[in-house]
Parts: C-alpha cells; sequence; structure tokens
C-alpha cells in the first residue's frame, strides 16, 4: 500500500512539475457594478498566467466548458456549484495542453499571455436578464460576463497584443463561435484576432427516438437566458434565435478567421451546413474525444493522435501563424491508429 501511495505521489509530482503548471484565481469584484454575476449574483473569475520572452505581447484565451441550464431547477442545481458560483471554484487550476508554460508540451503557445475564463452562467455567455428572480436569486448575465472579463483583459495588456487568440472547450467551444466576430470588434484593428473552437460544433439533430431533443433543449436555454439579442443577428434575422444557437447556422457569416476542433465520434459532432471560407480551418480526427486542446495527452505529446502526421498543436500553430491553412477530416474509423 505503501510502494502504491509513493508510486501516485511520484507521479503526481511529476506532472505537476513537467505537464501543467498551478495558476490562482482571479475574482473580478468590479464586474458586479456592471451586473456582469454568475447564477448566484457572485464576481466572474479568470486565471490569468503572464507571458514572457517573444511571446510578452501575444494572448490566448480558452474559455471552460461545462453544459447548460434549460430550466430554473437545473440553474438552481448550478448555482451551488463551480458552474453557477465563482465562491464555489478552486482557487487554483492546472495549465495543461494548449495552456501549459513549458515549449516542450505546448510549442506555439508556452510564452504568450494565457487565460482560463471561468463558466459560470450555463447559457455559453449569451444571456442577458436584467430582472433578478426574487424566489430563486438567480442571474442570467453571461454576456454582460463575457464582456467584463474581456475588458479588464484588455486593460491587463490585451490591447497592445500582436496576436489575441479566443477559444474554448465544449460549452466554451460553442461560446468561441457565438462571440467569435464580437471579440474582435473589442481589439484595435491592428491585433492579429482568430478563433478555435475545440468539440464546440453542436448540430441541429434528431436523437435516437427521431426526436429533435437537442433544438428544443438549446431554444430553452436560449428564452430562459434571454440570449435571442446576443446571438448573431446575421442568423437571427433569417431563423428562430433558438435555430441560432447551433453552429451550422450561426457560424456561416463569420468574418474573423475560425477553426474548427472535433471528433467525427465525438457524439456531438458533425461538421455541415458551414460553407467556404478562405480563412477557415478544421481538424477532425476519428478519435473517441470529447475536447482535446486541454488536455496533454490529445494536445501535444508523442502519443498525441496525429492527422496528415500533424498533432492538434502542431496544426492550430500553423494555422494561427498562417504557416499552413490546416483543412483536413481523417479517415473512418477505425484507420486511425494514432488516438491510443
Amino acid at each position: 500500500m505503501v510502494t502504491i501511495f509513493l508510486f501516485f505521489f511520484v507521479y503526481l509530482l511529476n506532472f505537476v512539475t513537467t505537464e501543467s503548471s498551478l495558476v490562482n484565481l482571479t475574482i473580478l469584484q468590479t464586474a458586479v457594478a456592471k451586473g456582469a454575476v454568475c447564477l448566484d449574483g457572485s464576481p466572474p473569475a479568470y486565471h490569468l498566467d503572464r507571458g514572457s520572452g517573444t511571446g510578452l505581447n501575444n494572448w490566448v484565451i480558452s474559455v471552460e466548458g461545462g453544459g447548460w441550464c434549460q430550466d430554473v431547477a437545473q440553474c438552481l442545481l448550478r448555482k451551488n456549484s463551480k458552474y453557477g458560483s465563482s465562491a464555489k471554484m478552486e482557487n487554483q487550476v492546472f495549465f495543461s495542453g494548449m495552456l501549459s508554460n513549458e515549449q516542450k508540451f505546448n510549442p506555439e503557445f508556452y510564452d504568450w499571455n494565457r487565460v482560463f475564463v471561468r463558466y459560470c452562467d450555463g447559457g455559453s455567455f449569451t444571456g442577458d436578464v436584467e430582472a433578478i428572480d426574487p424566489g430563486t436569486g438567480l442571474h442570467y448575465r453571461g454576456e454582460r460576463i463575457f464582456k467584463a472579463i474581456m475588458e479588464e483583459l484588455l486593460a491587463q495588456g490585451m490591447n497592445k497584443s500582436k496576436y489575441a487568440i479566443l477559444s474554448g472547450c465544449s460549452a466554451g467551444g460553442l461560446t468561441t463561435i457565438l462571440h467569435c466576430d464580437n471579440f474582435k470588434i473589442l481589439l484595435p484593428n491592428s491585433v492579429k484576432v482568430k478563433c478555435f473552437s475545440d468539440a464546440g460544433y453542436f448540430v441541429n439533430i434528431e436523437d435516437i427516438s427521431r426526436k429533435p431533443f437537442i433544438q428544443q433543449f438549446f431554444n430553452d436555454v436560449v428564452t430562459l437566458h434571454g440570449s435571442a439579442k446576443n446571438l448573431p443577428p446575421s442568423c437571427t434575422s433569417k431563423l428562430e434565435p433558438g435555430l441560432c444557437f447551433f453552429p451550422q447556422n450561426a457560424a456561416q457569416q463569420i468574418q474573423t478567421p475560425l477553426f474548427i476542433i472535433n471528433s467525427a465520434y465525438d457524439g456531438w459532432q458533425a461538421l455541415e451546413g458551414l460553407g467556404p471560407s478562405s480563412t477557415r480551418g478544421y481538424y477532425i480526427n476519428s478519435c473517441f474525444a470529447h475536447c482535446q486542446t486541454q488536455k496533454q495527452a490529445t494536445w501535444f505529446g508523442p502519443n498525441s493522435p496525429r492527422l496528415f502526421n500533424k498533432t492538434i498543436a502542431e496544426a492550430v500553430g500553423d494555422w494561427v501563424l498562417e504557416r499552413n491553412q490546416f483543412r483536413q477530416i481523417d479517415c473512418p474509423y477505425p484507420c486511425d491508429k494514432t488516438c491510443g
């Protein structure tokens, strides 16, 4: 038993010191005055690890995932967790994968300013309802949170950046798609702004019982959070707001360069209806995975998945720095032997 404990301790210590670093939580108290608060009314939060050297004026932001709440009961559950209250969040998180501060684990972004935005609104940062439910105390203010945190990062130096990248995983990946053009508008024209969405390309398809479950679910989220006014107007001018929560409808008119990362066998994924774009890239592998950029094993390493001999980190790096407009879809499962 002692031997097993020591082995686990050494393994954990090695993981912490070589593949990730602990980064403190920053509570944005000033956001409260703007009404930019989590579901429970607490201030929003983020983690920032400062850049250095050649990356000092570059920024990469990763938005946390964690599903959505479509009704009051679900939002009340989130309210009492880290997905609805900054008071419930960890004081520190590990930065690994695309947030790692070591070049051998994160070749392009290791010395950039790296930010992890915590997700505490349950609506992919799209909601904005002024009224507070007196019975539940729930606040639906995701759009205000997003803007308040971005304004804080601009004041921290992002306004002087050369590159500013918005990314996210799952519900955070959807946030990236829905906010991509708005993020660019916040920054000076001199900044090279790009977005990449990891496992955030949710599609409008029937479930196995032939029911439009996800369509109704997203419609309920949009209605509850008051999201309609914050969804891309190029979509809401043509379709019902709930349908504009789907990337296949919302992403077609995005002007900012966008990169899509997904597994073809992620249960949420199918890349369709996006249309052509000279600045868009994609990395669609056939591994069974949901979210690959924040995990060291799938982001960059000797045993990481590869598509046309490129890891996700290498493909994203080539696209961000305009070395290669990577656009590849994997061969059907099980032909890809790199998935591990």
